[in-house]
């Protein structure tokens, strides 16, 4: 069995990090320096947050599918 989540990433400009979010994990906010790092984070935070919610049963061997959408937008001045 495989369940697949949808997780929007963007880049905070101020803190210097990726934030990742998601409606379909309820509580899920996480934040790291690299996309490396996010994904890293998210494969651990994501089955915790899917069993405290009851999404997933717990010793119940299942796979969890999640989608990494990541956005940047930067400016470039041109003289």
């Amino acid at each position: 069995m495989s369940n697949l989540y949808t997780i929007q990433a963007f880049w905070d400009r101020e803190a210097e990090v990726w934030v990742a979010e998601s409606q379909d994990i309820q509580g899920l906010v996480t934040e790291a320096e690299t996309l490396d790092q996010l994904t890293h984070k998210l494969k651990q935070i994501i089955p915790d947050l899917l069993i405290a919610n009851h999404g997933i049963e717990q010793n119940h061997q299942q796979n969890i599918t999640f989608e990494l959408i990541a956005h940047r937008q930067e400016l470039i001045q041109v003289a």
